[in-house]
């Protein structure tokens, strides 16, 4: 463990998923027992993801398949808070959507209409079916005067067997030839995390963000006020450590090599 400052007995965790507890298909060594003891002691923490592709029921139906206790309402999804984001700005817009069955469902949950001409919004996710056709039609809507929303800026999804080009890939595109940098609802921005605040019902101050990515998760967490823990189970690693901390511009307040570190150390954090 490398730690710039002592942190606090949390009162909640933020975690994030891909990197953190799973690599695609594959639970990270020792995310099902740190998941237990959280759930022993008490404390409430959530799983924020950037990841908008599918809803809450399948992110904790995979978890459990893992042997990971979550439930749907521990699972806090860029899609949510986009569609949730949208909806206060504008109730009911009518929306075009590149993204998948996730991102779909969460905007028609919010009360919002999904297009595919004559959008108030283009809402853009990670589409793993992505045509030239939506690109197409996302930059012309653009053009003629829609808000452009992201969900995430990832440029990169870790699965088993490596990276695959993310969200923010999608994202360069659409801002090259729309000619509108988006409104960024994921990690880094604020405004996921602090819908994943209100819903847990704690402070910045009392919660952790934990997370293996930090240009998204760590830089999230520092820029909503919350102490942050980096853990090297994914994008982050001891190789390219100090390059993402310059890209990043912040640095996590304590750094983890695996899970069994960090179960560890937020263990004698309680106290109990």
């Amino acid at each position: 463990m490398t730690s710039t400052a002592q942190l606090p007995s949390p009162a909640g965790l933020l975690i994030d998923l891909d990197g953190t507890i799973y690599h695609g298909g594959r639970m990270i060594e020792g995310a099902d027992e740190w998941i237990a003891s959280l759930i022993a002691r008490g404390v409430p923490h959530l799983f924020v993801t950037n990841n908008s592709t599918v809803n809450p029921q399948t992110f904790a139906a995979r978890l459990q398949a893992m042997g990971i206790p979550a439930e749907p309402e521990q699972v806090c999804t860029s899609a949510q808070a986009a569609a949730s984001y949208i909806a206060l700005e504008q109730p009911g817009a009518a929306v075009f959507v590149i993204g998948e069955d996730g991102l779909r469902e969460a905007v028609t949950t919010a009360g919002l209409r999904v297009v595919e001409s004559d959008a108030d919004v283009v809402l853009q996710g990670l589409d793993r079916n992505l045509s030239y056709e939506s690109l197409t039609r996302a930059v012309r809507l653009i053009h003629s005067g829609a808000r452009y929303v992201l969900t995430n800026p990832d440029l990169l999804l870790p699965v088993e067997d490596g990276v695959i080009p993310g969200s923010g890939s999608i994202s360069a595109l659409l801002q090259a030839a729309g000619g509108q940098k988006p409104v960024v609802i994921g990690k880094p921005s604020g405004i996921l995390v602090n819908y994943a605040l209100d819903r847990m019902g704690t402070t910045a101050e009392q919660t952790w963000m934990v997370g293996d990515n930090l240009l998204t998760d760590i830089a999230a967490g520092v820029g909503a006020g919350c102490p942050t823990a980096l853990v090297l189970t994914g994008i982050t690693n001891q190789d390219n450590l100090a390059s993402y901390v310059e890209q990043a511009g912040v640095r996590p307040d304590v750094i983890f090599e695996n899970l069994h570190e960090l179960q560890t150390y937020i263990s004698e954090r309680l106290g109990r």
